[in-house]
Protein backbone atom coordinates (compact mmCIF):
# COMPACT_ATOMS: atom_id res chain seq x y z
CA UNK A 1 0.00 0.00 0.00
CA UNK A 2 3.07 2.26 0.12
CA UNK A 3 2.63 5.55 -1.67
CA UNK A 4 -0.91 5.01 -2.90
CA UNK A 5 -2.85 8.24 -3.34
CA UNK A 6 -5.75 8.77 -0.93
CA UNK A 7 -7.34 11.52 -3.00
CA UNK A 8 -7.72 12.52 -6.65
CA UNK A 9 -6.28 15.94 -7.54
CA UNK A 10 -7.78 16.32 -11.00
CA UNK A 11 -5.79 19.38 -12.00
CA UNK A 12 -2.41 17.92 -11.01
CA UNK A 13 0.15 16.15 -13.20
CA UNK A 14 2.97 16.46 -10.64
CA UNK A 15 2.67 13.09 -8.90
CA UNK A 16 3.19 9.68 -10.58
CA UNK A 17 -0.29 8.70 -9.36
CA UNK A 18 -2.04 11.56 -11.13
CA UNK A 19 0.10 11.26 -14.25
CA UNK A 20 -0.91 7.60 -14.41
CA UNK A 21 -4.55 8.53 -13.86
CA UNK A 22 -4.65 11.08 -16.67
CA UNK A 23 -2.51 9.19 -19.16
CA UNK A 24 -4.40 5.91 -18.63
CA UNK A 25 -7.73 7.48 -19.50
CA UNK A 26 -6.18 9.37 -22.42
CA UNK A 27 -4.60 6.18 -23.79
CA UNK A 28 -7.86 4.31 -23.25
CA UNK A 29 -9.78 7.09 -25.02
CA UNK A 30 -7.50 6.84 -28.06
CA UNK A 31 -7.78 3.04 -28.10
CA UNK A 32 -11.57 3.09 -27.86
CA UNK A 33 -11.76 5.77 -30.53
CA UNK A 34 -9.70 3.52 -32.80
CA UNK A 35 -11.68 0.41 -31.83
CA UNK A 36 -15.02 1.93 -32.81
CA UNK A 37 -13.94 4.27 -35.61
CA UNK A 38 -15.42 1.92 -38.21
CA UNK A 39 -18.83 1.54 -36.55
CA UNK A 40 -20.40 4.93 -37.49
CA UNK A 41 -19.07 4.55 -41.05
CA UNK A 42 -20.67 1.12 -41.54
CA UNK A 43 -23.53 2.52 -43.68
CA UNK A 44 -20.80 3.85 -46.02
CA UNK A 45 -18.68 0.71 -45.86
CA UNK A 46 -21.75 -1.42 -46.45
CA UNK A 47 -22.15 0.17 -49.85
CA UNK A 48 -18.39 0.28 -50.54
CA UNK A 49 -17.91 -3.47 -50.12
CA UNK A 50 -21.48 -4.59 -50.93
CA UNK A 51 -21.87 -6.13 -47.46
CA UNK A 52 -24.78 -8.43 -46.65
CA UNK A 53 -26.51 -8.39 -43.23
CA UNK A 54 -24.75 -11.67 -42.41
CA UNK A 55 -21.35 -10.19 -43.26
CA UNK A 56 -22.06 -7.11 -41.14
CA UNK A 57 -22.94 -9.41 -38.23
CA UNK A 58 -19.62 -11.23 -38.72
CA UNK A 59 -17.75 -7.91 -38.70
CA UNK A 60 -19.46 -6.84 -35.46
CA UNK A 61 -18.59 -10.16 -33.83
CA UNK A 62 -14.99 -10.00 -35.07
CA UNK A 63 -14.61 -6.52 -33.59
CA UNK A 64 -15.01 -7.87 -30.07
CA UNK A 65 -14.13 -11.58 -30.30
CA UNK A 66 -10.33 -11.44 -30.21
CA UNK A 67 -10.49 -9.01 -27.29
CA UNK A 68 -11.60 -11.90 -25.06
CA UNK A 69 -8.30 -13.71 -25.54
CA UNK A 70 -6.14 -10.60 -25.35
CA UNK A 71 -7.84 -9.40 -22.15
CA UNK A 72 -7.17 -12.77 -20.51
CA UNK A 73 -3.49 -12.49 -21.47
CA UNK A 74 -2.97 -8.79 -20.80
CA UNK A 75 -3.77 -8.93 -17.06
CA UNK A 76 -1.00 -11.42 -16.22
CA UNK A 77 1.34 -9.46 -18.52
CA UNK A 78 0.72 -6.39 -16.35
CA UNK A 79 1.69 -8.44 -13.28
CA UNK A 80 4.82 -9.67 -15.02
CA UNK A 81 6.10 -6.65 -16.96
CA UNK A 82 4.20 -3.74 -15.40
CA UNK A 83 1.45 -1.59 -16.92
CA UNK A 84 3.87 0.92 -18.49
CA UNK A 85 5.59 -1.56 -20.81
CA UNK A 86 2.36 -3.45 -21.46
CA UNK A 87 0.37 -0.35 -22.43
CA UNK A 88 3.14 1.05 -24.63
CA UNK A 89 3.42 -2.26 -26.47
CA UNK A 90 -0.33 -2.55 -26.99
CA UNK A 91 -0.59 0.99 -28.35
CA UNK A 92 2.31 0.54 -30.78
CA UNK A 93 1.37 -2.94 -32.04
CA UNK A 94 -2.36 -2.24 -32.02
CA UNK A 95 -1.89 0.75 -34.30
CA UNK A 96 -0.86 -1.56 -37.16
CA UNK A 97 -4.29 -3.14 -37.87
CA UNK A 98 -5.97 0.22 -37.21
CA UNK A 99 -3.87 1.66 -40.03
CA UNK A 100 -4.32 -1.52 -42.05
CA UNK A 101 -8.12 -1.32 -42.19
CA UNK A 102 -7.82 1.87 -44.23
CA UNK A 103 -6.17 -0.20 -46.98
CA UNK A 104 -8.76 -3.01 -47.08
CA UNK A 105 -9.85 -3.85 -50.63
CA UNK A 106 -12.64 -6.36 -49.99
CA UNK A 107 -14.81 -7.93 -47.30
CA UNK A 108 -12.22 -10.57 -46.35
CA UNK A 109 -9.36 -8.14 -45.72
CA UNK A 110 -11.68 -5.74 -43.91
CA UNK A 111 -12.89 -8.59 -41.66
CA UNK A 112 -9.29 -9.64 -40.98
CA UNK A 113 -8.15 -6.19 -39.86
CA UNK A 114 -11.38 -5.65 -37.91
CA UNK A 115 -10.64 -8.85 -36.02
CA UNK A 116 -7.11 -7.72 -35.15
CA UNK A 117 -8.31 -4.25 -34.12
CA UNK A 118 -10.24 -5.94 -31.31
CA UNK A 119 -6.93 -6.42 -29.49
CA UNK A 120 -6.84 -2.73 -28.58
CA UNK A 121 -9.95 -3.29 -26.47
CA UNK A 122 -7.65 -4.96 -23.94
CA UNK A 123 -6.42 -1.46 -23.09
CA UNK A 124 -9.24 -1.32 -20.57
CA UNK A 125 -7.62 -3.99 -18.37
CA UNK A 126 -4.32 -2.10 -18.27
CA UNK A 127 -6.12 1.14 -17.41
CA UNK A 128 -7.90 -0.49 -14.46
CA UNK A 129 -4.75 -2.27 -13.34
CA UNK A 130 -2.66 0.91 -13.39
CA UNK A 131 -5.13 2.98 -11.37
CA UNK A 132 -5.69 0.08 -8.96
CA UNK A 133 -2.01 0.01 -7.97
CA UNK A 134 -1.82 3.82 -7.76
CA UNK A 135 -4.81 4.65 -5.53
CA UNK A 136 -5.81 3.70 -1.97
CA UNK A 137 -9.04 1.83 -1.05
CA UNK A 138 -10.99 4.97 -0.15
CA UNK A 139 -10.79 6.36 -3.71
CA UNK A 140 -9.78 3.40 -5.91
CA UNK A 141 -13.37 2.80 -7.03
CA UNK A 142 -13.73 6.40 -8.15
CA UNK A 143 -10.28 6.40 -9.80
CA UNK A 144 -11.00 3.18 -11.69
CA UNK A 145 -14.46 4.27 -12.78
CA UNK A 146 -13.44 7.78 -13.80
CA UNK A 147 -10.42 6.66 -15.83
CA UNK A 148 -12.43 3.92 -17.52
CA UNK A 149 -15.42 6.18 -18.09
CA UNK A 150 -13.46 9.00 -19.66
CA UNK A 151 -11.59 6.48 -21.78
CA UNK A 152 -14.84 4.77 -22.76
CA UNK A 153 -16.05 8.11 -24.05
CA UNK A 154 -13.66 7.52 -26.94
CA UNK A 155 -16.26 5.13 -28.32
CA UNK A 156 -18.92 7.82 -28.17
CA UNK A 157 -16.55 10.40 -29.63
CA UNK A 158 -15.86 8.09 -32.57
CA UNK A 159 -19.61 7.80 -33.23
CA UNK A 160 -19.97 11.57 -33.46
CA UNK A 161 -16.61 12.65 -34.89
CA UNK A 162 -15.87 10.06 -37.57
CA UNK A 163 -18.85 11.08 -39.78
CA UNK A 164 -17.85 14.73 -39.32
CA UNK A 165 -14.23 13.92 -40.14
CA UNK A 166 -15.33 12.11 -43.29
CA UNK A 167 -17.56 15.03 -44.27
CA UNK A 168 -14.65 17.46 -43.80
CA UNK A 169 -12.33 15.33 -45.93
CA UNK A 170 -14.95 15.12 -48.69
CA UNK A 171 -15.48 18.90 -48.47
CA UNK A 172 -11.76 19.40 -49.08
CA UNK A 173 -12.13 17.66 -52.44
CA UNK A 174 -11.08 14.10 -51.66
CA UNK A 175 -13.27 11.61 -53.51
CA UNK A 176 -15.68 9.38 -51.59
CA UNK A 177 -13.76 6.12 -52.12
CA UNK A 178 -10.53 7.62 -50.75
CA UNK A 179 -12.21 9.81 -48.09
CA UNK A 180 -13.19 7.06 -45.64
CA UNK A 181 -9.71 5.56 -45.93
CA UNK A 182 -8.06 8.86 -45.01
CA UNK A 183 -10.47 9.25 -42.09
CA UNK A 184 -9.56 5.80 -40.72
CA UNK A 185 -5.82 6.62 -40.77
CA UNK A 186 -6.28 9.24 -38.06
CA UNK A 187 -6.96 6.85 -35.09
CA UNK A 188 -3.88 4.75 -35.91
CA UNK A 189 -1.61 7.79 -35.95
CA UNK A 190 -3.04 8.94 -32.61
CA UNK A 191 -2.22 5.53 -31.08
CA UNK A 192 1.43 5.78 -32.13
CA UNK A 193 1.71 9.26 -30.60
CA UNK A 194 0.11 8.04 -27.38
CA UNK A 195 2.56 5.12 -27.14
CA UNK A 196 5.48 7.54 -27.02
CA UNK A 197 3.78 9.76 -24.42
CA UNK A 198 2.87 6.82 -22.17
CA UNK A 199 6.40 5.42 -22.19
CA UNK A 200 7.90 8.81 -21.45
CA UNK A 201 5.68 10.06 -18.63
CA UNK A 202 4.38 7.10 -16.58
CA UNK A 203 5.78 4.56 -14.12
CA UNK A 204 4.35 1.21 -13.00
CA UNK A 205 3.49 2.01 -9.37
CA UNK A 206 4.09 4.76 -6.77
CA UNK A 207 7.50 3.33 -5.84
CA UNK A 208 8.77 3.08 -9.43
CA UNK A 209 8.88 0.51 -12.23
CA UNK A 210 8.44 -3.20 -11.55
CA UNK A 211 11.74 -4.24 -13.18
CA UNK A 212 13.76 -1.75 -11.14
CA UNK A 213 12.01 -2.67 -7.88
CA UNK A 214 12.55 -6.41 -8.44
CA UNK A 215 16.21 -5.79 -9.25
CA UNK A 216 16.52 -4.15 -5.82
CA UNK A 217 14.82 -7.11 -4.15
CA UNK A 218 11.56 -5.28 -3.45
CA UNK A 219 8.35 -7.33 -3.69
CA UNK A 220 5.87 -5.86 -6.18
CA UNK A 221 2.22 -5.70 -5.17
CA UNK A 222 -0.37 -7.27 -7.43
CA UNK A 223 1.44 -10.43 -8.50
CA UNK A 224 1.70 -13.94 -7.06
CA UNK A 225 5.09 -15.51 -7.64
CA UNK A 226 6.32 -12.47 -9.54
CA UNK A 227 3.18 -12.25 -11.61
CA UNK A 228 2.23 -14.02 -14.82
CA UNK A 229 0.22 -17.23 -14.99
CA UNK A 230 0.26 -17.86 -11.24
CA UNK A 231 -1.89 -14.73 -11.01
CA UNK A 232 -4.25 -16.08 -13.68
CA UNK A 233 -4.61 -19.48 -11.98
CA UNK A 234 -5.34 -17.90 -8.59
CA UNK A 235 -7.98 -15.62 -10.11
CA UNK A 236 -9.67 -18.39 -12.08
CA UNK A 237 -10.15 -20.43 -8.89
CA UNK A 238 -12.12 -17.61 -7.21
CA UNK A 239 -15.90 -17.91 -7.67
CA UNK A 240 -16.37 -14.14 -7.19
CA UNK A 241 -14.34 -13.56 -10.34
CA UNK A 242 -16.82 -15.60 -12.39
CA UNK A 243 -19.84 -13.89 -10.87
CA UNK A 244 -18.37 -10.54 -11.92
CA UNK A 245 -17.41 -12.07 -15.28
CA UNK A 246 -21.17 -12.53 -15.87
CA UNK A 247 -22.21 -9.12 -14.54
CA UNK A 248 -19.58 -7.38 -16.64
CA UNK A 249 -20.78 -9.29 -19.68
CA UNK A 250 -24.26 -7.97 -18.92
CA UNK A 251 -23.22 -4.31 -18.69
CA UNK A 252 -20.06 -3.80 -20.76
CA UNK A 253 -21.12 -6.44 -23.28
CA UNK A 254 -24.36 -4.55 -23.89
CA UNK A 255 -22.42 -1.28 -24.11
CA UNK A 256 -20.11 -2.65 -26.82
CA UNK A 257 -23.04 -4.13 -28.73
CA UNK A 258 -24.90 -0.80 -28.68
CA UNK A 259 -21.78 1.01 -29.94
CA UNK A 260 -21.63 -1.33 -32.93
CA UNK A 261 -25.33 -1.24 -33.90
CA UNK A 262 -26.72 2.08 -32.67
CA UNK A 263 -25.98 4.21 -35.75
CA UNK A 264 -27.31 1.57 -38.13
CA UNK A 265 -30.36 1.07 -35.88
CA UNK A 266 -31.31 4.75 -36.06
CA UNK A 267 -30.78 4.87 -39.83
CA UNK A 268 -32.75 1.71 -40.60
CA UNK A 269 -35.55 1.98 -38.03
CA UNK A 270 -36.21 5.73 -37.95
CA UNK A 271 -34.73 6.91 -41.25
CA UNK A 272 -32.21 9.34 -39.70
CA UNK A 273 -29.31 10.70 -41.75
CA UNK A 274 -25.81 9.32 -41.13
CA UNK A 275 -24.76 12.44 -39.19
CA UNK A 276 -27.95 12.52 -37.09
CA UNK A 277 -27.72 8.80 -36.35
CA UNK A 278 -24.06 9.24 -35.39
CA UNK A 279 -24.91 12.02 -32.94
CA UNK A 280 -27.76 9.98 -31.43
CA UNK A 281 -25.44 6.99 -31.00
CA UNK A 282 -22.69 9.25 -29.62
CA UNK A 283 -24.95 10.39 -26.78
CA UNK A 284 -24.86 6.85 -25.40
CA UNK A 285 -21.08 6.66 -25.42
CA UNK A 286 -20.58 10.15 -24.04
CA UNK A 287 -22.53 9.22 -20.91
CA UNK A 288 -19.30 7.51 -19.91
CA UNK A 289 -17.79 10.96 -19.28
CA UNK A 290 -19.55 11.02 -15.91
CA UNK A 291 -21.74 7.92 -15.46
CA UNK A 292 -18.93 5.40 -14.95
CA UNK A 293 -17.25 7.69 -12.47
CA UNK A 294 -20.59 8.16 -10.71
CA UNK A 295 -20.95 4.38 -10.36
CA UNK A 296 -17.51 4.06 -8.79
CA UNK A 297 -18.06 7.10 -6.56
CA UNK A 298 -21.36 5.76 -5.23
CA UNK A 299 -19.69 2.39 -4.59
CA UNK A 300 -16.85 4.05 -2.65
CA UNK A 301 -19.22 6.14 -0.53
CA UNK A 302 -21.53 3.26 0.31
CA UNK A 303 -18.55 1.05 1.21
CA UNK A 304 -17.34 3.71 3.66
CA UNK A 305 -20.67 3.53 5.47
CA UNK A 306 -21.80 -0.08 5.09
CA UNK A 307 -18.67 -2.05 4.29
CA UNK A 308 -17.52 -4.16 1.38
CA UNK A 309 -20.83 -5.97 0.81
CA UNK A 310 -22.46 -2.63 -0.11
CA UNK A 311 -20.40 -2.64 -3.31
CA UNK A 312 -22.15 -5.83 -4.41
CA UNK A 313 -25.58 -4.46 -3.52
CA UNK A 314 -25.25 -1.25 -5.53
CA UNK A 315 -23.97 -3.25 -8.51
CA UNK A 316 -27.16 -5.34 -8.34
CA UNK A 317 -29.29 -2.18 -8.39
CA UNK A 318 -27.44 -0.70 -11.38
CA UNK A 319 -27.67 -3.84 -13.53
CA UNK A 320 -31.33 -4.32 -12.69
CA UNK A 321 -31.99 -0.73 -13.82
CA UNK A 322 -30.04 -1.38 -17.00
CA UNK A 323 -32.08 -4.47 -17.88
CA UNK A 324 -35.43 -2.78 -17.36
CA UNK A 325 -34.31 0.34 -19.25
CA UNK A 326 -33.07 -1.74 -22.18
CA UNK A 327 -36.50 -3.35 -22.50
CA UNK A 328 -37.98 0.15 -22.79
CA UNK A 329 -35.46 1.13 -25.45
CA UNK A 330 -36.17 -2.00 -27.50
CA UNK A 331 -39.85 -1.07 -27.84
CA UNK A 332 -39.54 2.70 -28.37
CA UNK A 333 -41.82 3.83 -31.20
CA UNK A 334 -40.11 7.10 -32.24
CA UNK A 335 -36.55 8.35 -32.54
CA UNK A 336 -37.13 10.82 -29.67
CA UNK A 337 -38.40 8.20 -27.24
CA UNK A 338 -35.65 5.83 -28.37
CA UNK A 339 -32.95 8.39 -27.54
CA UNK A 340 -34.58 9.15 -24.17
CA UNK A 341 -34.81 5.46 -23.30
CA UNK A 342 -31.24 4.91 -24.48
CA UNK A 343 -29.97 7.64 -22.16
CA UNK A 344 -31.80 6.08 -19.19
CA UNK A 345 -30.60 2.53 -19.68
CA UNK A 346 -27.20 3.86 -20.78
CA UNK A 347 -26.82 5.70 -17.48
CA UNK A 348 -27.40 2.48 -15.52
CA UNK A 349 -25.16 0.51 -17.90
CA UNK A 350 -22.18 2.83 -17.43
CA UNK A 351 -22.71 3.05 -13.66
CA UNK A 352 -22.81 -0.76 -13.49
CA UNK A 353 -19.49 -0.92 -15.36
CA UNK A 354 -17.98 1.53 -12.89
CA UNK A 355 -19.36 -0.34 -9.88
CA UNK A 356 -17.98 -3.65 -11.20
CA UNK A 357 -14.42 -2.37 -11.30
CA UNK A 358 -14.90 -0.63 -7.98
CA UNK A 359 -15.14 -4.22 -6.67
CA UNK A 360 -12.23 -5.68 -8.64
CA UNK A 361 -9.33 -4.41 -6.45
CA UNK A 362 -10.88 -6.13 -3.42
CA UNK A 363 -11.33 -9.64 -4.88
CA UNK A 364 -7.70 -10.82 -4.60
CA UNK A 365 -4.96 -8.22 -4.27
CA UNK A 366 -2.21 -10.79 -4.93
CA UNK A 367 -3.73 -11.77 -8.27
CA UNK A 368 -4.93 -8.36 -9.45
CA UNK A 369 -3.86 -8.81 -13.07
CA UNK A 370 -5.62 -12.17 -13.39
CA UNK A 371 -8.79 -10.85 -11.75
CA UNK A 372 -8.91 -7.71 -13.90
CA UNK A 373 -8.21 -9.68 -17.07
CA UNK A 374 -10.82 -12.41 -16.59
CA UNK A 375 -13.57 -10.01 -15.58
CA UNK A 376 -12.66 -7.68 -18.42
CA UNK A 377 -12.87 -10.59 -20.86
CA UNK A 378 -16.38 -11.25 -19.55
CA UNK A 379 -17.49 -7.96 -21.06
CA UNK A 380 -16.41 -9.08 -24.50
CA UNK A 381 -17.93 -12.52 -24.08
CA UNK A 382 -21.21 -10.70 -23.46
CA UNK A 383 -20.71 -8.60 -26.61
CA UNK A 384 -19.90 -11.66 -28.73
CA UNK A 385 -22.92 -13.51 -27.33
CA UNK A 386 -25.09 -10.52 -28.22
CA UNK A 387 -23.64 -10.55 -31.74
CA UNK A 388 -24.45 -14.23 -32.22
CA UNK A 389 -27.91 -13.67 -30.75
CA UNK A 390 -28.58 -10.97 -33.32
CA UNK A 391 -27.21 -13.16 -36.09
CA UNK A 392 -29.49 -16.00 -35.00
CA UNK A 393 -32.64 -13.93 -34.56
CA UNK A 394 -32.04 -11.68 -37.56
CA UNK A 395 -33.97 -8.86 -35.90
CA UNK A 396 -32.40 -6.08 -33.81
CA UNK A 397 -35.53 -5.30 -31.77
CA UNK A 398 -35.90 -8.92 -30.68
CA UNK A 399 -32.20 -9.05 -29.86
CA UNK A 400 -32.45 -5.97 -27.63
CA UNK A 401 -35.48 -7.45 -25.88
CA UNK A 402 -33.69 -10.68 -25.02
CA UNK A 403 -30.61 -8.74 -23.92
CA UNK A 404 -32.83 -6.76 -21.53
CA UNK A 405 -34.15 -9.98 -20.03
CA UNK A 406 -30.64 -11.45 -19.75
CA UNK A 407 -29.27 -8.33 -18.03
CA UNK A 408 -32.12 -8.36 -15.52
CA UNK A 409 -31.33 -11.98 -14.60
CA UNK A 410 -27.56 -11.34 -14.49
CA UNK A 411 -28.13 -8.81 -11.71
CA UNK A 412 -28.56 -11.79 -9.36
CA UNK A 413 -24.88 -12.68 -9.83
CA UNK A 414 -23.90 -9.38 -8.18
CA UNK A 415 -25.79 -10.39 -5.02
CA UNK A 416 -23.85 -13.68 -4.99
CA UNK A 417 -20.53 -11.84 -4.48
CA UNK A 418 -19.91 -12.07 -0.73
CA UNK A 419 -16.83 -11.81 1.48
CA UNK A 420 -15.81 -13.58 4.68
CA UNK A 421 -15.48 -11.70 7.95
CA UNK A 422 -11.72 -12.25 7.81
CA UNK A 423 -11.49 -10.82 4.28
CA UNK A 424 -13.50 -7.74 5.28
CA UNK A 425 -11.35 -7.24 8.38
CA UNK A 426 -8.18 -7.35 6.27
CA UNK A 427 -9.57 -4.81 3.82
CA UNK A 428 -10.64 -2.53 6.65
CA UNK A 429 -7.12 -2.69 8.09
CA UNK A 430 -5.61 -1.78 4.71
CA UNK A 431 -8.12 1.05 4.38
CA UNK A 432 -7.26 2.46 7.82
CA UNK A 433 -3.52 2.11 7.12
CA UNK A 434 -3.76 3.96 3.83
CA UNK A 435 -5.56 6.88 5.42
CA UNK A 436 -3.15 6.96 8.36
CA UNK A 437 -0.15 7.14 6.01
Amino acid sequence: MNGKATRIDLLSFKTPQMRAFHLTWMAFFVCFFAWFACAPLMPVLKGEFGLTPNQIANINIAAVAVTILVRLVIGPLCDRFGPRKTYTGLLAIGALPVLGVAFAQNYETFLFFRLLIGAVGASFVITQYHTSVMFAPNVVGTANAASAGWGNAGGGAAQGLMPLLLATILFLGVDHTMGWRVALLVPGILMLVMAVVYWRFTQDCPEGNFSELRARGIAVSGGKGGGGWASFRAASANYRVWMLFITYGACFGVEIFIHNVAATFYVDRFGLSLSAAGMAAASFGLLALFARALGGYVSDKLAMRRGLDARSLILFVFILGEGLGLLGFAHASTATTAVAAMLVFGLFTHMACGATYALVPFIDRKALGGVAGIIGAGGNVGAVAAGFLMKGLGDLQQTLTWLGVAATLAALCAIAVRFSAEHKAQEQALYDSALAN
